[in-house]
């Protein structure tokens, strides 16, 4: 069913306007970075605390990095608070679409670009290229560290994604399954899961570690939207990512519309209409989902709270440090193992 109008609210900053605009809507633009390119991936890290051969941060405190994938191929990073450029790093031959930086601090960036390539860089040894991962036949759209940075996926303009370890930088898997290219991958927080988004309007939720498929969320139009057995699909989607708890998606598709999904209901459980929709991602702590359009706008949804039971946050700390294998180990009843390893919720 659809959200009532007040429970799905939005508010938005243009890209473009005037200073005046800016400051009537209560909000002072601080600062601008000179790429001279088009910019079409950013990512932020927080570099450590302050030393000789790190940017020039306040003694102690962690500086906040933004790395900027441009239309020339390079990439440039910047320390925010001040504005001074860190690195230019070069070696991809054409525009790099996503950056992704490694969650454990260890400064580690990977790259995905239209040259069919991914690119890791070690920004602690001076921006180093580390390795050239070789694989797709397509544009690459996306990449995705795990939280436990032990996997990487990337999507490109294929059917199927790609499943990398980080600690070796070898191909694990391909993930197929989807009818059409796939365009945005998400790690849940604990690592347990893995989300695709494709053009054949599907969400496919599988196991990293396995490579099983687990469930398949399909986009239906709105007035068939509770018909789950429609097999009709007409809006390709754009992106996808899970909430801070992991038992929620967003997504976004070219039928206008804005869904949250409840992973147990295995359907949506909130829409909102929104127009030019290419990209969502929630707010770290919950509770706002923010989209990026075509029209240079960055719109804020507020999202449903979640309380999360006590058997999940049970299986999320599990999860986050224990694989699928070893959780089918345990000497331990059938149906928590399927509870465990989301076959069940």
């Amino acid at each position: 069913p659809l959200v009532s109008p007040g429970s799905c609210r939005t508010s938005e900053r243009k890209s473009r306007g005037s200073k005046a605009e800016v400051r009537n809507r209560g909000v002072a633009k601080e600062k601008t970075l000179e790429c001279g390119q088009i910019v079409w991936g950013l990512a932020f890290s927080a570099w450590p605390a302050a030393g000789e051969t790190e940017p020039a941060c306040a003694v102690g405190l962690p500086c906040l990095i933004l790395a900027t994938g441009l239309n020339d191929g390079q990439i440039k990073v910047w320390e925010v608070q001040t504005g001074h450029l860190l690195f230019s790093l070069l070696g991809h031959q054409d525009v790099v679409r996503d950056l992704s930086f490694a969650p454990n601090g260890s400064l580690i960036l990977v790259s995905a670009s239209r040259d069919k390539t991914l690119r890791v860089w070690d920004l602690s040894r001076d921006g180093r290229q580390v390795q050239v991962l070789l694989g797709h036949v397509q544009w690459v759209y996306c990449c995705s560290i795990s939280p436990d940075c032990s996997m990487l996926c990337s999507a490109a303009g294929e059917k199927s994604a790609l499943l990398w370890s980080m600690r070796s930088y070898t191909l694990i898997r391909r993930l197929e399954g989807h009818q059409s290219s796939v365009v945005s991958c998400d790690f849940s927080p604990d690592t347990a899961l893995l989300v695709t988004a494709s053009y054949d309007a599907c969400v496919i939720m599988w196991d990293p570690y396995t490579g099983e498929q687990l469930r398949t969320l399909r986009h239906v139009p709105l007035h068939s939207a509770m018909d789950y057995s429609s097999e009709v699909h007409t809006s390709s989607l754009r992106s996808v990512c899970f909430s801070p708890e992991g038992l929620y998606l967003a997504t976004v598709a070219d039928d206008r519309l804005l869904r949250i999904w409840a992973l147990e209901l295995r359907s949506p459980v909130a829409f909102a209409p929104m127009t030019n929709g290419l990209c969502c991602m929630y707010f770290p702590h919950g509770g706002f989902i923010a989209t990026g359009t075509r029209d240079g706008h960055v719109q804020f949804w507020t999202a449903p709270r979640v309380l999360s039971s006590l058997k999940h946050l049970c299986r999320k700390a599990l999860r986050t440090f224990l694989t699928t294998y070893q959780v089918l180990a345990l000497p331990i009843p059938r149906k928590l193992k399927e509870f465990l390893t989301y076959r069940t919720f």
